[in-house]
């Protein structure tokens, strides 16, 4: 299959050299860094998408993939689906939907889970949204750079379960951090911690797989000085994402908004960032309760 890329970054070069390798034809362009073999290096983005049946971009927020779309769209052939796999807010992923669907193209919004390890070893999440048919064509696509792939529903879904499951993310890792930091001072191994918790009702993904405390559990980015898996500053996007997407639809969220909150204050007044979400923890560590500002 012919396959235009379109941000060739931390998670976008592993996700083209997968499909590279399992060998597909893929034309790839990014303003900064330039594709090497086996990826072909397109000279414009309207070069990497002629004649391509798939198009998918890997791009930092919503309004640069509404600027990429704008430049693309009329150069993509009829037919083609337009495959965004980028983070952004669901009303830019809406419209860049109906850009699409307008010019006779496919569209699916398909952001992913599983960090740059994931993408690497073509063990990410895809959560979609788009038509039927789409999702279809696309399908082979995301089981080369993934390990499941689930059609949530129409354009803007994809970006909906993303955001809901991200925000998830922040507050439980917040949960988990400040559990830790609590049982220091109360003087409890946390081995100990961890062996109750993952096998019990405070279990959870931030506990059994990704814990925050160094030398506990599974490897983690906790144990190679939280350098980042899943940057903090990154938490901080999708955290804000839900919050705009929760103003907009009138959503109570008080835990999404004070884990937005708190990151915030890590990553833009502290030390967070550059350092993985979980960092969290250290920070805890170092406070007392009353605090200010958290």
């Amino acid at each position: 299959m012919k396959i235009g890329f379109i941000g060739l970054g931390n998670m976008g070069l592993p996700m083209a050299l997968n499909l590279a390798r399992a060998g597909h034809e893929v034309s790839g362009f990014d303003v900064v860094n330039r594709p090497e073999p086996p990826l072909r290096a397109a000279g414009s983005a309207a070069d990497a998408v002629a004649d391509a049946e798939v198009v998918i971009t890997m791009l930092p927020n919503g309004q640069i993939l509404q600027d990429v779309a704008a430049e693309i769209i009329d150069h993509m052939a009829p037919g083609a689906v337009l495959c965004d796999c980028s983070t952004v807010d669901v009303e830019s992923a809406r419209l860049v939907a109906e850009k699409a669907l307008a010019a006779g193209l496919g569209a699916l919004d398909a952001p992913v889970s599983g960090g740059v390890t994931g993408a690497d070893k073509g063990t990410l999440t895809f959560m979609v949204g788009g038509s039927d048919d789409a999702f279809a064509k696309v399908q082979p696509l995301f089981q080369i750079m993934g390990q499941k792939a689930v059609h949530c529903g129409d354009s803007g879904t994809g970006q909906a379960a993303k955001i809901c499951n991200n925000m998830i993310l922040g507050v439980t890792m917040i949960a988990t951090c400040e559990a830790f930091a609590l049982a220091d001072r109360l003087g409890l191994d946390r081995q100990s911690l961890f062996d109750v918790v993952s096998t019990s009702s405070g279990s959870s993904w931030s506990v059994n797989a990704y814990c925050p405390a160094p030398g506990v559990g599974p490897q983690s980015p906790a144990d190679n000085g939280y350098k980042p898996g899943f940057a903090s500053e990154l938490m901080l996007k999708d955290l804000r994402l839900s919050q705009m997407a929760a103003e907009a639809a009138e959503a109570d969220t008080p835990m999404g908004q004070l884990a937005a909150q708190l990151y915030a204050q890590f990553v833009e007044g502290e030390d967070g960032r550059g350092r993985d979400f979980s960092a969290m923890l250290p920070r805890f560590e170092q406070r007392k309760r009353g605090s200010a500002n958290g």
